[in-house]
């Protein structure tokens, strides 16, 4: 029953992480000092809850756990939250921040649904199939943003027009301005796309440990990449090009036409999507 209640907290850290990974990425594009501030204090958090864990680990072994490779894992993230906390603190480098916490979180995820490290095959069995779960659920959370998105900027492309050919009504009043359609479009796809790269992250883990021989070529996988890799451009557009406005709006529903097919068409064609649990 301890150990159960022990992997409930692993699972608990890796999702705290996780806030915390989506909060820093929030920061590191605006330099939102409350996200940071939030972000930070998830981080400790989690720091303590690791520390414990490392501190209760070594009293049942009576050693510093070091000597097997997810004893090392595991040290190895405590290292990086450490240090990433430090360096919040004291030298204030976002842009390290940031993927400093996206690489601890990938060490960390491997650690805690490894199955080798569990001496029951069930428990083992019973993580693998949770990781499948936070996997699945992250993805689809991030395909909501993507399509909420994809609303707000089909809806500035039809307030646009409107207000291109001066066509005024109730039906102008009813939607909303310009600045504040693009502005949500874009703030769903802030949070879309960290939350698709943690669900990327866990679902390579996942196939790793579940499909041993899975192609790693298969169209599901690629287009996932694909579908990160575009929206990912539309932020790099938007904070780093400062393009805004109708351009930016068609990219974006480009962008979710690649999130229908990537769902619909490469997940028929794909060849471990639909099969395995």
């Amino acid at each position: 029953m301890f150990d159960i209640y022990m992997t409930r907290l692993h699972e608990l850290t890796v999702v705290l992480y996780a806030l915390s990974v989506l909060l820093y990425f929030v920061d590191f594009l605006h330099h939102n000092r409350k996200a940071n501030q939030f972000a930070f204090w998830l981080l400790a958090f989690v720091w303590v809850l690791q520390t414990v864990f490392l501190f209760l680990y070594m009293l049942k072994t009576g050693r510093f756990p070091v000597l097997t490779i997810f004893e090392g894992l595991y040290f190895y993230a405590w290292v990086l939250i450490t240090l990433s906390l430090g360096i919040n603190r004291l030298l204030r480098v976002d842009f390290i921040v940031f993927f400093t916490n996206v690489l601890g979180f990938i060490i960390m995820a491997i650690h805690t649904f490894a199955p080798v490290q569990f001496e029951s095959e069930v428990m083992a069995q019973q993580l693998v199939s949770e990781l499948l779960l936070i996997h699945i659920t992250i993805a689809i959370l991030s395909y909501g943003a993507f399509s909420l998105s994809f609303v707000f900027s089909l809806l500035y492309l039809i307030q646009y027009d409107l207000l291109k050919r001066k066509k005024w009504g109730a039906r102008l009043l009813r939607i909303a301005d310009l600045y504040k359609l693009e502005h949500m479009s874009y703030v769903l796809n802030v949070i879309g796309v960290p939350m698709l790269m943690l669900a990327l992250i866990l679902g390579i883990q996942w196939a790793y440990i579940k499909l041993p021989d899975v192609y790693w070529f298969d169209s599901k996988i690629i287009g996932s990449f694909v579908v990160l890799a575009v929206y990912s451009i539309y932020l790099y557009l938007r904070v780093g090009k400062g393009i805004s406005g109708k351009s930016l709006a068609l990219w974006n529903i480009a962008s979710f036409l690649i999130v229908l097919i990537n769902f619909f068409l490469f997940g028929k064609l794909s060849s471990f999507h639909f099969w395995y649990s």
